[in-house]
């Protein structure tokens, strides 16, 4: 199942700078190791925010709630999710 998830961080501007990339450089690797597994299809930067743009393939809703919240950002991010299905007019036979 194919999920729209914007994603907007909001790090503590008090929180100590060698924390705040201890927390950047897990995140990059798990999401890394995400997007070499397959469910993390797609991850774009929003130009000018602490922001992303991503596509999540996972087996449920409770398969990406259960990812997102394995995120060492999480805590920090508001999330916003929409369910995806394949559009009748597309020319992609593997929604990819």
């Amino acid at each position: 199942m194919l999920f729209h998830v914007t994603m907007t961080v909001r790090l503590p501007h008090d929180m100590p700078a060698a924390e705040a990339d201890a927390l950047k450089a897990r995140e990059k690797a798990l999401a890394q190791e995400l997007q070499r597994a397959g469910t993390w299809r797609h991850l774009w930067r929003v130009a000018g925010r602490y922001a992303n743009v991503s596509i999540f393939d996972v087996a449920d809703n409770a398969a990406l709630h259960d990812t997102l919240m394995k995120l060492p950002l999480f805590p920090y991010m508001d999330v916003e999710v929409q369910p995806l299905c394949r559009h009748p007019s597309s020319v992609h036979e593997d929604d990819r």
